[in-house]
């Protein structure tokens, strides 16, 4: 928690150390006021005291009154404005770390963890701040200076007023104990809960389609049963705090006037003036316990968030101690252009025992089309994501311009690349700020994006909308369809002019006519940019240039289609999976 509080800004700490002040000026004018009780007691008593000296003093307690008002309305807004600071600046830092984690670090939290660590954790945290920078200053200098005032007063009274304080420190230490395991659970719950609600929304056309609306809602209710059952526990042990701590201070009330009447009655009657000192003290004395024990009850308040706060703390300390995998080089000029060359690259996950990709070679020079085939699961993607380092390589090297990527900033790395994911992805906002989305070298004009959008094959729809290319496109491109959403994807990567582009996979939601037009587009406009394409279906590829077949991890075939067609068996059966009998003769017939 504390390690969290270093990383509040300069403004914060001083408006921190201002509310301290106010704090205890506060604490300051809210004690004043039982010794003025103390005065009006002995001059109410006291033969000869006059009207004026009454509503003087009076007058003192309505000021000290009035003006713990003003400080404590102060220190509230101070103490709002440190925690929303403290909370913006944590949940900057968290969302910029994660920002830079990769593929390895999102795989060992999870996407719904990390949004709940991004929200809700600093949220518990913000919120013990708020309550606790008053609090945690007030409650103990309040204890100690009522301490002070009373200890001389009294040693029997000191003494039963100790006893109550022990009993309820002791008693919030063990339920403390007891509660601390279960709140940790109830954040894992979170995490839980909102991976089930996250995937059920997802998927919800699945859901509908296989008519799995029940077998959702018992996932769901079982999660949700569980996190109910442990915070259940958790409330009504903490319910029982506030009840109890109430109970002592009203019977400790009770005790100490009990025991100071008792007091007071063993003081002679004839001295009065003994007497009235004495009453006057046990007032007094009653009124400061009262105080002990409620700076006990603010307590209470902080200890029902402290171990929510404490549990969050350290999950957000997680996030930011995490040491990420993959870190920029310091080079950005290369002796090559256009090129891409894998030299004996093996990669494995860190989660894995087994090779995923297993001393792979090649080399694709600049203007040139290389392409990945194989069945599901061969590396494909894995490989060319090892380009743009979402991983790095186990062994051996991944060259971009003849210069290993490990070297690059990534600015200088990305900045050469144009990469097309698997799974098309849009953010919410228009069409020309998804083409033009992120850092690019290339100029941010209409003209650009409508030449990218052209030669994607997407301004036959964008076009017809309204609003052409600032038509609004949903969270996620929900309202644009599938093949829409790879084009528009496709347009982003052209849109940057990259010396190399990758698509992975990015033509299957592309029916044959768009796919074919496309290709023979980039052919035809895109010369000297180099093209790595992953693929399922031979037609896309089969005019590649270079054709390289995984098979577990495995380059089992480079070459050209006619080639791969005679030496290399995975290649020949996947060609008679999807090609036709003449179209297979035919490439038999040129070869021969």
């Amino acid at each position: 928690m504390f390690r969290l509080l270093k990383r509040m800004r300069r403004q914060e700490w001083m408006m921190a150390a201002l509310c301290a002040l106010f704090v205890l000026g506060q604490v300051y004018f809210d004690l004043r006021l039982p010794d003025y009780m103390s005065d009006l007691t002995v001059l109410i008593k006291t033969p000869g005291s006059t009207m004026e000296d009454i509503l003087f003093t009076g007058g003192e307690m309505l000021f000290c009154t009035l003006a713990s008002a003003v400080l404590c309305i102060g220190g509230g807004f101070l103490t709002a404005r440190v925690a929303a600071g403290f909370g913006y600046v944590v949940r900057q830092d968290v969302f910029e770390k994660i920002a830079d984690f990769g593929q390895q670090e999102m795989m060992a939290f999870s996407v719904p963890s990390l949004i709940n660590r991004t929200t809700n954790d600093i949220t518990q945290i913000q919120m013990l701040v708020s309550m606790g920078l008053q609090i945690l200053i007030k409650s103990p200098v309040m204890a100690v200076w009522a301490v002070i005032k009373i200890v001389n007063k009294s040693r029997t009274l000191s003494v039963i007023t100790a006893g109550f304080v022990v009993a309820l420190l002791v008693m919030m230490i063990l339920i403390i104990a007891i509660v601390f395991p279960k709140v940790r659970r109830v954040q894992k719950l979170n995490d839980r809960i909102n991976l089930v609600a996250r995937e059920n929304l997802t998927g919800i056309n699945v859901v509908h389609a296989y008519n799995a609306e029940d077998y959702q809602n018992e996932k769901f209710e079982k999660v949700n049963e569980t996190l109910m059952k442990t915070q259940l526990f958790n409330q009504r042990t903490f319910a029982f705090l506030t009840p109890a701590v109430t109970l002592a201070m009203n019977t400790l009330s009770l005790v100490i006037y009990w025991v100071g009447a008792a007091i007071v009655n063993n003081v002679p009657a004839a001295d009065t003036a003994l007497r009235l000192t004495t009453f006057s003290d046990i007032v007094v004395f009653g009124t400061y316990a009262t105080y002990v024990i409620m700076t006990i009850m603010m307590l209470v308040m902080i200890i029902m968030l402290m171990p929510a706060a404490q549990v969050s703390a350290q999950r957000v300390n997680e996030v930011l101690d995490t040491k990420v995998s993959i870190h920029p080089g310091a080079k950005t000029e290369a002796p090559e252009k256009g090129t891409v060359e894998f030299r004996h690259v093996s990669f494995r996950y860190p989660s894995s025992g087994k090779d995923i990709l297993s001393d792979i070679s090649f080399t694709a020079k600049k203007g040139e089309t290389v392409a990945f085939i194989g069945a599901t699961g061969s590396g494909k993607t894995t490989l060319v994501s090892l380009i743009a380092r979402f991983y790095d390589a186990t062994e051996g090297e991944v060259l971009v311009d003849g210069q290993n990527v490990k070297d690059y900033t990534f600015d200088a790395l990305y900045n050469r690349l144009g990469y097309v994911t698997q799974k098309a992805v849009l953010f919410a906002g228009d069409i020309r700020r998804n083409v033009l989305f992120g850092e690019l070298e290339a100029e941010k004009t209409d003209e650009n994006v409508d030449n990218a959008l052209r030669l994607a094959q997407a301004s036959e729809f964008v076009e017809k909308l309204p609003e052409g290319i600032k038509a609004p496109i949903a969270q996620s491109g929900a309202n644009v369809s599938g093949g829409q959403k790879q084009r528009l994807s496709i347009a982003r990567a052209l849109a940057r002019k990259p010396e190399i582009l990758i698509f992975d996979d990015s033509f299957s939601a592309l029916d044959y006519r768009t796919d074919r037009a496309l290709r023979e587009g980039l052919g035809r406009e895109l010369g000297e940019t180099t093209k790595l394409i992953v693929a399922q279906r031979i037609g896309t590829i089969r005019g590649a240039d270079k054709i390289i077949v995984l098979d577990e991890g495995k380059a089992v075939g480079i070459g050209t289609h006619e080639e791969l067609l005679q030496t290399c068996p995975v290649y020949q059966e996947i060609a008679k999976s999807q090609l036709s009998e003449e179209e297979l003769g035919l490439a038999e017939r040129r070869d021969a």
